[in-house]
């Protein structure tokens, strides 16, 4: 049986592709391990899964002053010895990381342990993590045409990003019933991230009144941020977070508003989903989903509305636009060369393992 170690963490975003694989890593008879943090998210995360489950001593490298600073380094090089160890016990055939701190001395381990790694970068330009990894790895895989030009001739797979395959299940009428909705409106489905997003909140219900006369509106709004007073309006819902039924909402959604990260903008390209894009600002990111948006308004994808131009009546403006050309960005979506990122990405573990024998 060919053997597979996935790595990633820090973030759900790091370990939710991973999850996207292991159903066509199982079908393709690769016995799955995982290494991780000890206390990380992507330790529960994975472990619903019946994937076997590594800790490894891990640390933040930071940009910025912190005390931790003095200390996370003699985590990560702990975190190489650990990693080594697992490698000479596990004798995977290939390693496929999805970034994070973690995920630096696997990589690395990898290499010294010469079991080829591939490597995958959800952002236009690779985060410190990824280019600690870039030079230890096989392949690179990435969601921008722009990335290539960031990586070593040779590497880059222009790949986009491993997606749920139940995010595919959707049914629009279950989705419309579940939110007691008419099939008599288009629904617009507001996305801010796990956390909600204040100002994109703020604004929406600053124009709900107008957008009910034509609209539905699905509000997933984080944790927290609830507003009660509005629990009664006919054809608006909110709630802090979806899980088991966020197929059907995005089926029943004829346009998106969201944030910009790259797993959930690459969610909405593989479901075909017209969006307006309102990335975080620079002052609060390393400014990635600003360069995301970019993107994907440079390939016809999506609308891109800045959080600092964003006001009540350019809000309105952008979501009548793309309702109104919502049809040339499905036909733009659905020209893309990243539409079976699983499939692609298993060819390349299927490569390395073939190299590597």
């Amino acid at each position: 049986m060919k053997r597979i170690v996935l790595t990633g963490g820090g973030t759900a975003g790091h370990v939710t592709p991973n999850i996207a694989l292991i159903p066509e890593l199982k079908k393709e008879g690769y016995e799955i391990f995982y290494i991780g943090s000890h206390n990380g998210i992507e330790r529960k995360l994975i472990e619903e899964y019946g994937i076997p489950y590594y800790g490894i001593s891990s640390g933040k490298l930071r940009r910025y002053f912190d005390l931790k600073n003095f200390t996370d380094p003699f985590r990560v090089v702990k975190g190489l010895f650990d990693a080594k160890k697992l490698m000479k016990k596990l004798k995977p055939d290939v390693v496929f990381s999805k970034g994070g701190f973690v995920s630096v001395p696997v990589v690395l381990a990898a290499k010294k342990c010469h079991v080829p790694a591939i490597i995958h970068e959800s952002d236009m330009t690779p985060g410190l993590a990824n280019k600690l990894c870039i030079p230890s790895a096989w392949k690179v895989c990435c969601n921008f045409p722009e990335t290539v030009e960031y990586l070593p001739e040779g590497k880059a797979v222009l790949t986009g990003s491993p997606i749920r395959r139940e995010l595919f299940d959707g049914n629009r009428l279950s989705g419309l019933d579940f939110c007691n909705f008419s099939l008599n409106k288009p629904v617009i489905l507001i996305i801010g991230g796990s956390l909600g997003s204040v100002a994109i909140n703020k604004a929406v219900r600053n124009i709900l009144p107008e957008l009910l006369k034509k609209y539905q509106v699905i509000h997933l709004c984080g944790k927290g941020n609830l507003d009660p007073s509005l629990d009664h309006l006919e054809g608006y819902v909110q709630f802090e977070y979806i899980k088991k039924e966020l197929s059907d909402l995005m089926d029943a959604a004829d346009i998106v508003i969201s944030r910009a990260g790259a797993n959930a903008i690459c969610e909405l390209l593989a479901l075909k989903k017209p969006a307006i894009l309102i990335p975080l600002p620079a002052a609060s990111s390393r400014g990635d989903q600003i360069l995301n948006a970019q993107s994907f308004e440079r390939q016809g994808y999506s609308y891109l509305l800045k959080e600092e131009d964003m006001t009540d009546e350019h809000l309105k403006e952008a979501i009548a636009y793309v309702f109104r050309n919502k049809t040339d960005y499905i036909e733009a979506m659905s020209k893309s060369p990243m539409n079976d990122a699983i499939s692609m990405i298993v060819n390349l573990i299927n490569e390395a393992c073939e190299k590597n024998a």
